[in-house]
């Protein structure tokens, strides 16, 4: 198993640097798997300029997709970190174990987007034709569908740098869904 320690503000380029300063500056604390992406001299801009880009997806529904992926690859970092953000949209604690389990009892149009994510996720990128015309169905657009791409592709970046590095989780642990 690798051994990534994270690296503090001294030990990162001054690009790198800058970067954290904004973090601290914006989320109150640098979290540690993006302190990771500091490793690289590129990694972290370029992965914050990709999760901040622009989409049709709103941030809630961002989250849905954050959620339902992070639990197929059952990242602990990321379950975390997206049961608090999801928390932070609106979503209860109930919520977000549904989201988790790839469905939303509560809403239909966001059940076919948690069907969505979590089936392509599932399925390596080969969601059924059924699922991607209930996703289409419920509303949502070609534009959203590639957008949705995109979401999995940023989410499944960091479940696999967590899963590689295994650094601490700095957010409150997600519930079990085993427990739930």
């Amino acid at each position: 198993m690798a051994n990534f320690s994270v690296p503090t503000r001294n030990e990162v380029s001054t690009a790198n640097q800058a970067i954290f300063d904004q973090l601290e500056k914006g989320l109150g604390f640098v979290p540690n798997l993006y302190a990771t992406l500091a490793h690289s001299e590129n990694a972290l801009s370029n992965f914050l300029g990709y999760a901040n880009g622009k989409s049709s997806l709103s941030k809630k529904e961002q989250e849905v997709i954050n959620l339902a992926v992070s639990q197929v690859n059952e990242c602990s970092y990321c379950l975390a970190a997206h049961t608090a953000i999801g928390k932070g949209q609106g979503f209860t604690e109930e919520q977000t174990l549904e989201l988790r389990e790839g469905y939303a009892s509560f809403d239909t149009k966001l059940d076919a987007l948690a069907v969505f994510a979590s089936e392509t996720a599932l399925q390596r990128g080969k969601p059924s034709q059924e699922t991607v015309d209930a996703l289409l169905a419920a509303g949502y657009t070609r534009e959203t569908v590639v957008d949705a791409v995109l979401v999995i592709s940023e989410i499944t970046v960091t479940n696999y740098l967590h899963g590689i590095t295994k650094v601490t989780v700095d957010f409150p642990a997600a519930a079990s869904l085993a427990l739930a």
